[in-house]
Formats: structure tokens, C-alpha cells, sequence
């Protein structure tokens, strides 16, 4: 192997997201319907019954399965399985930016409007209820923010013999944001409030 081999190699290639393959990636849906000529969005409360944060308020969606084509019609077949509905309910699917967690997670957000919201049969294997929230609150109400640290603890075995330092290496740490709504009894928080809070950033706020 030679440098011009390495080059000719690698001079097209598409950078992606080191490590990605390892990543656990899901997709959720935003859902926007109309209440009474208002556009609301909808929200789900946990079934009491997950393993899985039982009780918390999330968007639809849920594991990217070897069947799902992309992101996308794993976010639609979520959607339909957790809320009733059919595909054709579903319209004007567009893609949000995508979520790099810490926790080796990536999240592919998307909205999409529900027609017929009426006809919603929330799943109760999953879905303890679900509610829905006026826009205009959320473009109204700004969250609270509060700080959480994030640290690094090195395993018992870990071999501080091998770097600078030792012991006392100075590790780099961060806090992270954590983004609280509350709203007629409600708390939405976590990476539902994160997604959100994208979501309308992305709208012109003078105009509601």
C-alpha cells in the first residue's frame, strides 16, 4: 500500500458520525392537529406499564427496526401503532435537525400535521393518554432551565498509570441544560422539551 493508493481510497468519502454503528437510533413525530381552529400539538403520557420511563410525557416514536426503510417510516409506523391511526393520517412529514446523545443515542425527529385527530385510539400497551397543547402557549411561555453536571468516573480497573497525570487527571466536564414546561398539570422536560424548543425556534414567533 502506497500514499497515492490511500488518497484514490478515500478522497470521495462522505464523512458521518464516528462510531455511529454502535449508536441505538430511534425516530419520533411531532404531531400537530387543530382544536378548534387552533393548532395544538400532541403529546403522550407513558404507559404505567413500560419498563421504560413509565408515566413520562414524549412525542410518538420509538426503535429504528431493520424493516423501517429510513427514519422517516419508523416515525410514521410508530406513530400509527401508538396513536391508532392510519398512514394516511398522517401528512406533511418534514425532518428536524437529529439528536447526538451523550448516552450513545440518536434521536431523528420529525413533525407532521394529524388529520382527524378524533379518530386517535391511543394504544394501551404503550399510551396511558394522550393531551395536547396550544402552539400559542409554547410561543408564549419560555421553559425553565435548570444546570445538571455531567462527570466522568473511571472504572475501578482503569490504568491511570498509562496517562499523564495519573489520578489526577483533569478530566473535562460539563453541565447540560434541562428544559422544563409545565402546563395544565403537566411537566415536559427531557429530550421532548429539547426537541420542542427546536421546533420553535424554528418559527417566526411574530407572526402568532
Amino acid at each position: 500500500m502506497n500514499l497515492p493508493h490511500i488518497i484514490s481510497k478515500l478522497q470521495n468519502r462522505q464523512p458521518g458520525i464516528l462510531g455511529q454503528e454502535q449508536f441505538r437510533k430511534s425516530a419520533v413525530l411531532l404531531p400537530l392537529v387543530e382544536v378548534e381552529n387552533e393548532i395544538h400539538i400532541l403529546f403522550e403520557v407513558r404507559s404505567l406499564k413500560m419498563r421504560s420511563q413509565p408515566g413520562d410525557i414524549c412525542f410518538p416514536g420509538g426503535k429504528i427496526d431493520k424493516e423501517d426503510k429510513d427514519p422517516r417510516a419508523c416515525a410514521i409506523r410508530e406513530t400509527t401503532e401508538e396513536l391508532g391511526i392510519s398512514e394516511m393520517a398522517i401528512e406533511d412529514v418534514i425532518p428536524l435537525d437529529y439528536i447526538v446523545a451523550d448516552s450513545g443515542r440518536m434521536i431523528y425527529p420529525f413533525i407532521a400535521s394529524i388529520a382527524s385527530p378524533d379518530h386517535i385510539r391511543p394504544n394501551d400497551a404503550e399510551v396511558e393518554e394522550v393531551f395536547t397543547v396550544p402552539l400559542a402557549f409554547f410561543l408564549q411561555t419560555k421553559p425553565d432551565v435548570y444546570k445538571v453536571d455531567v462527570q466522568v468516573v473511571p472504572e475501578e480497573d482503569f490504568p491511570f498509570d498509562l496517562i499523564v497525570g495519573g489520578e489526577n487527571y483533569n478530566w473535562h466536564t460539563r453541565s447540560i441544560d434541562e428544559l422544563f414546561y409545565q402546563y395544565d398539570g403537566k411537566v415536559i422536560w427531557g429530550l421532548t422539551a429539547k426537541i420542542l424548543t427546536h421546533f420553535l425556534a424554528l418559527l417566526d414567533r411574530r407572526e402568532y
